[in-house]
């Protein structure tokens, strides 16, 4: 999990090339989730619920990734499989875990955002090394389109369940009601 919060780009190619690494890829993937979890003060069941989503969630979103960056939009030496994409993007979760952090209540935002952002940079880099990209560009536009379809069904969920009046609060505002 060092290296690959240090962006050590050797460790991607190592881990996509290591199908004996994908169940450490998701247990990154689960310690970053609970990590986010924990600081948001989330109760326990939610914290273990919230993490195996997250784990759902690694699997739809790297084969997204695998599918636009090796199929729609490869390069001429990009050979890959979808487990490595699957353990590479795992593994660019690390930084997330940092996200523990957040239990000083004064710095959860700063904490979110830097722990996010440096995710982020994690996943371009994984992906560039994983699908053998010689543009960091290319890898950005390939992490964008998953990231636009997770956008927008994160708004979809909130247009549905606030016309039920369910929506969920967030840790400082009241909770949210209709009057019918």
């Amino acid at each position: 999990m060092v290296r690959a919060a240090r962006l050590d780009a050797r460790l991607y190619a190592e881990v996509g090339a290591d199908s004996g690494a994908t169940s450490q890829a998701a247990a990154v993937v689960f310690l970053a989730t609970v990590a986010g979890g924990i600081s948001g003060g989330a109760q326990p069941f939610e914290i273990v619920f919230g993490g195996l989503l997250g784990v759902g969630g690694w699997c739809v979103f790297a084969y997204v990734i695998y599918w636009v960056g090796a199929r729609m939009l490869p390069e001429p030496q990009t050979q890959t499989s979808f487990g490595a994409v699957l353990r590479a993007v795992g593994f660019s979760n690390a930084p997330g875990v940092l996200q523990l952090l957040g239990v000083v209540t004064p710095l959860r935002e700063l904490v979110f955002f830097v722990a996010g952002l440096w995710s982020l940079v994690a996943m371009l880099t994984a992906v560039r090394q994983v699908l053998s990209y010689t543009s960091s560009w290319r890898a950005l536009g390939v992490c964008t389109i998953p990231l636009l379809g997770r956008l927008l069904l994160y708004v979809a969920a909130v247009a549905i369940f606030s016309q039920t009046g369910e929506v969920t609060p967030g840790l400082d505002e009241p909770p949210v009601t209709t009057p019918w």
